[in-house]
């Protein structure tokens, strides 16, 4: 199967440094900091980028199901709200909140719910956030 890879390089310590992240297909390279993560800095930051995975993850999902199902949307749009919140002494992604709309010739609303809070709990990115395996090489120099 797929395997995608992205990379990320940070520079300096953790309030004045700064760091790139670039995805392996070359369709976004941006920069991150402090000020982008905790506070209202320009750049990106690693819930954002989780944001739009587990949108665009979320929507692809639904419309496998709608298919499935018998139906073919016109139209997904996938809002994902990510939570990084102090927990004790240090921060956590709390919540995700996914807001979809969706324009689905011919169903209704109880088929709709149904389907898509299957996507919610099967797309590859929630499954994924459950908790992984991660596997670390870490090498000095």
């Amino acid at each position: 199967m797929a395997i995608r890879t992205s990379e990320a390089e940070w520079r300096g310590n953790l309030r004045e440094g700064e760091g790139k992240v670039k995805l392996g297909s070359g369709a976004f390279e941006g920069t991150y900091s402090f000020p982008s993560r905790f506070e209202s800095g320009k750049g990106t930051n690693p819930e954002e980028l989780i944001g739009a995975a587990h949108a665009g993850c979320f929507s692809m999902a639904l419309a496998a199901g709608l298919g499935r199902a018998g139906y073919t949307p016109t139209r997904i749009q996938t809002t994902a709200k990510v939570h990084l919140d102090k927990v004790g002494e240090g921060f956590e992604i709390t919540t995700i909140e996914l807001e979809t709309h969706a324009e689905v010739p011919g169903i209704d609303e109880a088929a709709f719910t149904r389907e898509a809070e299957s996507a919610k709990a099967n797309c590859p990115v929630s499954k994924a956030l459950k908790g992984p395996t991660i596997t670390l090489a870490a090498h000095l120099g």
